[in-house]
């Protein structure tokens, strides 16, 4: 707490120094990228927008990130990880190569994503063709969300039909390692009260890496209906189909870091390591104007997801003793889920005296049923799921069969060693209510509660058993903004998440997962939002996060030991015009925390927490046709695992654009990525799995429209 004062502290004089010049907010002036901040400066209702009321961003006590479309296109944006990487308090892991993985505000999660804010929480990699916007919301958010939202959730906005316009969009890219892709965007006015809307991309794959390939396609259609003035109905289907190369990464060496001189060697099986997914998304949307003061919205989303991945992967290396050698060890994975999601909200403004109410009610009805099983890998001449390879460029291995580092012939079987196979039945209902309270001009009130029954069966195949478990909770929120102009706010907040034990992706409650309580998050938060002028504005804020963790004590099975650790950090950003002619985004975070183990503090810092991030982004507009970017991330040092033995060194990448208009439809862009040709490790997933950075690149990109 004590590092919380300080930082709050900090954080307010801060905020006392930088509203000095005040008449720079005055005298400056908007240019054409404005659009970057206006989209982001309201978060609409019927952008079915994370927070789910037409709430200003200073208004909202929280911290949170707008990434909008023309900013993922001209930063040259085209992962999530690209997207975190730019983006304060959140950092990415691994995530086995095969699925986003971010860390917010050091707790990792793999489930944790919205579209449309609406839950899309299977493993895989989101593409980007389809975005209005990306929201970013830091901190736990159970209520508007439930379960999950430990450290933040991510909620992908997409493009709707526009009625009365008709828009032809494309954008064509390729790198200098011959990775392309393509996409279109159409609008048809189809009559005076609808539209439909097609979105469609290919890409096909290629790096810096040995043997990574693949490609990826994605087709999402929408329909737009005024079936009155009052009322809109969305329609809404996503087909995702991906088949890409799995790199782990290569291993950790005597002194806990990345073994540079293995940086071309991939630890894996040219035929064997691959993920393959299969998506199919409906959604509808129906929204209703009961009055200027009074709105409603119904929304049913259904997912059908077929996903594999199979890897091998380096899990032991000695450096000192076996310098030349590696041992592999891997599995299959496949999940068939179904997710289907009901769920309705009211929304009034009203007074009470002399206090103004925003409120909105919701409830919320989740059916998931989701198949998975695992089989580790079998080498017919240990008898075991680890086998030993000489280091090699390539290794000698292909289709699961190679030789060993005894010279022998060795043959991988995935259908001998099973790991799990689980049906799992999940049912949640949930029920919330928020009141977001104007007491005065400069004053606002949010008060709020999340009701959840979370109710899970899973039958696990190999044991002919079947266990289930019924968690009810109840997550609070309490928010404070008060406004000491009208464009400056002070806030603080309060809220709770939990995780079922089963959790995140409902892996079992087998053993003892099935006596203990959810883990429960807390979060203390405090922060400045000042709009410096129309289009540039600054946040910062500090926050303290605590996890209580219900284990089963050594000493008595009968009882429960409560687990306590805790992150505080400080984060800041500032986003939009500094002058006509540029524009800028920079994000600095500065994390700690430490390991709680039952006999108290370890002493240890927990994994994927690096103490200081940074990120700067500047646009410079040379002409009314040329302009020129360049940013830089920086990432410091931080533990590969909670043993704090191994590590990923800090690093610092700079990455520049320019482009030139040919036309008013045509534009022409080159993105550079790590100009400085820097070797980096961003991000692992365990000791000996370190994803090695790409070098030096470029990616050309025509944009137009007709």
């Amino acid at each position: 707490m004590t590092y919380f004062r300080s930082c709050l502290l900090g954080a307010a004089a801060l905020s006392a120094t930088l509203l000095a010049p005040a008449a720079f907010a005055e005298d400056s002036q908007a240019n054409m990228l404005d659009e970057i901040v206006v989209v982001g400066k309201y978060l609409y209702t019927d952008q079915v927008n994370a927070l789910k009321t037409p709430t200003p961003v200073i208004d909202v006590p929280q911290s949170l990130s707008i990434v909008t479309s023309d900013q993922i296109t001209q930063q040259g944006f085209t992962s999530i990880g690209d997207i975190i990487d730019y983006t304060p308090g959140v950092n990415s892991s691994q995530g086995e190569g095969h699925r986003d993985a971010v860390v917010f505000r050091g707790v990792r999660s793999t489930a944790d994503y919205f579209i449309d804010g609406v839950r899309d929480d299977v493993q895989y990699y989101r593409p980007l063709y389809n975005l209005e916007q990306v929201e970013i919301l830091r901190g736990p958010n159970a209520l508007l969300f439930g379960r999950g939202g430990t450290g933040g959730i991510l909620n992908r906005v997409t493009k709707k039909g526009v009625i009365g316009e008709t828009l032809n969009g494309y954008k064509a890219s390729l790198n200098t390692e011959n990775e392309f892709d393509l996409q279109i965007d159409s609008n048809f006015a189809t009559s005076e009260t609808s539209a439909f809307r097609i979105n469609a991309f290919y890409e096909s794959f290629n790096n810096h890496r040995d043997f990574y390939d693949g490609d990826r396609i994605g087709i999402n259609p929408t329909a737009k209906f005024e079936l009155s003035l009052l009322t809109t109905l969305d329609l809404f289907y996503e087909y995702v189909d991906q088949d890409r190369f799995i790199d782990r990464g290569i291993p950790t060496g005597a002194d806990g870091r990345p073994v540079d001189e293995l940086d071309d060697i991939v630890f894996g099986d040219p035929d064997i390591n691959k993920t393959q997914l299969e998506a199919h998304l409906f959604r509808a949307s129906l929204q209703h104007e009961f009055s200027d003061t009074f709105k409603g919205n119904l929304s049913a989303f259904y997912g059908d997801y077929d996903k594999l991945y199979q890897n091998f992967y380096a899990s032991s290396y000695n450096q000192a003793s076996t310098p030349d050698e590696v041992t592999l060890d891997g599995y299959v994975d496949t999940t068939k889920r179904q997710n289907m999601s009901l769920s309705g909200n009211l929304i009034g403004e009203f007074a009470v005296g002399r206090l103004n109410h925003t409120v909105i009610a919701g409830v919320e009805y989740i059916d998931t049923s989701s198949d998975q099983d695992r089989f580790n890998a079998f080498w017919d001449m240990t008898s075991d799921d680890n086998e030993v390879f000489a280091i090699n460029r390539p290794l000698s291995l292909r289709g699961g069969i190679g030789t060993n580092g005894d010279g022998d012939t060795t043959r991988n079987d995935f259908s001998v060693d099973i790991n799990d196979d689980t049906r799992v039945g999940v049912e949640v209902f949930s029920a919330y209510i928020q009141d977001e309270i104007e007491v005065s001009e400069k004053l606002d009130i949010v008060l709020g509660a999340r009701f959840d029954s979370f109710d899970i069966n899973v039958f696990n195949v190999p044991g002919d058993e079947t266990r289930s478990r019924k968690d009810e909770e109840i997550s609070p929120r309490l928010g404070i903004v008060y406004k000491a102009q009208e464009n400056v706010s002070f806030y603080g907040s309060y809220s709770e998440s939990f995780l079922p034990r089963s959790g995140e992706q409902f892996a079992n409650i087998n053993g003892s997962n099935n006596q203990l309580d959810p883990n429960t998050f807390t979060n203390l938060e405090a922060g400045v939002k000042w709009d410096l002028n129309r289009g540039l504005s600054l946040t910062a804020a500090v926050f303290e996060i605590e996890q209580s963790s219900p284990q089963v004590s050594d000493n008595d099975a009968s009882t429960l030991d409560v687990i306590d650790s805790e992150i505080t950090g400080f984060e800041a950003q500032i986003q939009g015009q500094l002058t006509d002619v540029w524009f800028v985004s920079a994000g600095y975070s500065n994390l700690d925390g430490e390991q709680v183990s039952r006999t108290g503090p370890t002493g240890l810092r927990p994994r994927e927490l690096p103490e200081n991030m940074f990120s700067i982004w500047n646009n410079f507009k040379a002409s009314d046709k040329s302009g020129l970017g360049i940013g830089l991330t920086y990432q410091d040092e931080s533990f590969i695992n909670n043993s704090n033995s191994a590590s990923l060194p800090s690093y610092t990448r700079i990455d520049a654009v320019v482009y030139y208009d040919v036309s008013e439809t045509l534009r022409v862009q080159l993105n550079i990525e790590n100009l400085a040709d820097q070797r980096y490790y961003p991000n692992s997933h365990s000791t000996h799995q370190a994803t090695v950075g790409a070098p030096l690149n470029a990616r050309l990109t025509i944009t137009g429209r007709f």
